[in-house]
């Protein structure tokens, strides 16, 4: 297997044998982050083996100017070795969405939570107006806004609580400040539509979410969600709250176990 130049954490409690998942994250986070990675889902160890990819620029990777969606996609192929299931959220979502449509014959299924490719769903009165603010509110930020501005503005500034801004978070904010704005990643859906694999989107219902994060976030993610599952004919799965593997880790999970299961077997 290609190794890709990122790190990544190795979960794996059962046979040398079980199939390979290969995790994504979002923004401002990294992989095995308790407050938004894919901590959580350490209790699938038992039935796969868990590859936490830490994007370029976050977490234990390398920093990089070479950082956004493109570039995940690369590292993401070369994480797939000779076939694995594939996990992405948010941000990482596009990544996982371009490499499983540029190599779906690498991919054993596609779990995409909340993904963010908004463009691929624009048609849509709710995204498009997203799209149009998300791009306006990246064209206003300032030149100079700090890592700790940046982290505080996209958490406080939506009504949610600031995390506590250690050295790898704000390491993460610098990071995500200077990527690529992921809703206008031009991804091909028919590749996903095409493949013999499954693919299963997660939505949260955002429901106890605070008003203006439910209303600039929630809404526009849940009706991505729907186009892209229409699209490509996914089961879109709701659970309560809005950050479905953190807040909801047991229904994702035993989602994510019943897909790979349902895989396999049909292999």
């Amino acid at each position: 297997m290609t190794t890709a130049p990122v790190h990544v954490t190795t979960w794996q409690d059962g046979d040398a044998d079980a199939p390979v998942a290969v995790f994504v994250h979002n923004i401002m986070t990294w992989g095995d982050d308790t407050e938004y990675g894919f901590a959580a889902q350490r209790p699938l160890a038992a039935r796969a083996r868990l590859l936490l990819m830490d994007r370029r620029g976050y977490g234990r990777s390398p920093d990089t100017d070479r950082s956004d969606y493109e570039v995940d996609a690369e590292d993401i192929v070369s994480l797939l070795g000779e076939g694995a299931h594939l996990v992405g959220h948010a941000y990482g979502g596009v990544g996982a969405m371009l490499a499983a449509s540029r190599r779906p014959d690498l991919v054993r299924s596609l779990t995409l939570i909340q993904p963010g490719a908004l463009r691929v769903a624009e048609r849509h009165p709710v995204v498009a107006e997203a799209l149009a603010r998300a791009r306006r509110s990246t064209a206003e930020l300032p030149a100079d806004m700090s890592a700790r501005d940046y982290l505080r503005a996209s958490t406080e500034g939506l009504g949610l609580p600031m995390p506590e801004p250690t050295r790898e978070r704000l390491r993460a904010a610098r990071t995500s400040m200077r990527e690529r704005p992921c809703w206008d990643a031009d991804i091909p859906l028919r590749p996903i539509a095409d493949a013999p694999w499954p693919t299963l989107l997660v939505s949260g219902d955002w429901a106890g979410a605070p008003e203006p994060y439910r209303k600039y976030a929630g809404e526009p993610l849940i009706a991505c969600a729907e186009v892209i599952a229409e699209t490509v004919g996914a089961r879109h799965l709701r659970v309560p709250g809005f950050y479905p593997h953190t807040q909801r880790p047991q229904a994702v999970n035993e989602a994510l176990r019943r897909l790979w299961r349902d895989a396999e077997a049909a292999r």
